[in-house]
């Protein structure tokens, strides 16, 4: 057992792989606190392939890959953030929309070009295996950035999560707020890409806080709980992957929801299996 799991960590790019995902899991786990609580999943999904147009341009012409996902990222979540502000349209259908139009943008610029490369194809799924040690050092930059916006302003984007009107008439800057969110999510999830991918990257924002839900009502239990699980569960999904040479991404995401899954079945308050036990007694 010691030798197995000692034994990726002899590899170099191992390490590599190891030192992100669990940076990238423990970013994802405090960021996807405040999505869950908001509700706002979508806008995970929405800003991940709403990226994938920054891709698509920046393969085209040669440019970065992961520079052009985040300023395609940005742009949408502040289209997104400036629309809602009509309270007529809820946001989730801005976020529709503006998902919908990014992803065909997206496929309309891709079929533009004869074929795919293997850049575009770890874009969509992954690469964390292919991660240099000038990667690990600038996600571990962006992440300790990242977790410090949200630790710095945790109170205000609670209040504006949980009733924005309230939070107005306590005099918070909502929209700004709103835009700090956006960006923050948008920057998490362009940072995780080369981990998991733009398909599978919703998964790792949004299933550590979900399992953390179901084992506290405090915020910051849920914040430390969804951090760990996180970067927990992203390194163990590594190990899978290499025990088993599955796909990193895939395994990461499959090891968090089987997390979920026991979780959601076994919690001391909220379990399936304990509220039936109960509600049979």
């Amino acid at each position: 057992m010691i030798g197995f799991l000692l034994e990726p960590w002899e590899l170099p790019f191992m390490q590599r792989a190891f030192a992100v995902a669990a940076v990238v899991g423990l970013v994802c786990g405090v960021v996807g606190v405040y999505v869950v609580l908001r509700g706002m999943a979508f806008i995970g999904d929405a800003v991940a392939h709403s990226a994938f147009p920054g891709v698509a341009l920046a393969y085209t012409f040669q440019g970065n890959l992961l520079l052009g996902g985040a300023a395609a990222g940005i742009v949408t979540s502040v289209l997104i953030a400036f629309v809602s502000q009509n309270r007529r349209l809820k946001e989730d259908t801005v976020i529709g929309v503006f998902f919908a139009f990014a992803f065909g943008l997206g496929i309309v610029l891709v079929s533009t070009r004869d074929s795919w490369t293997t850049d575009l194809s770890s874009f969509l799924f992954g690469q964390v295996l292919a991660v240099s040690a000038a990667d690990v050092w600038t996600v571990a930059g962006i992440g300790a950035v990242l977790v410090a916006v949200v630790l710095v302003l945790r109170r205000e984007l609670v209040t504006v999560s949980l009733d924005r009107e309230t939070a107005r008439a306590a005099g918070l800057p909502v929209f700004r707020l709103d835009l700090v969110l956006y960006a923050v999510v948008t920057s998490t999830i362009v940072m995780s890409l080369e981990a998991v991918g733009n398909v599978l990257v919703l998964a790792l924002l949004i299933t550590p806080a979900a399992t953390a839900r179901l084992l506290t009502d405090r915020l910051w239990s849920m914040t430390l709980l969804a951090s760990v699980l996180g970067c927990a569960g992203s390194v163990a999904g590594l190990y899978v992957s290499y025990a088993y040479d599955l796909a990193a991404g895939g395994s990461i995401v499959v090891v968090l929801t089987g997390l979920f899954v026991l979780t959601w079945l076994l919690a001391p308050r909220h379990g399936r299996l304990l509220r039936g036990r109960l509600a049979a007694s």
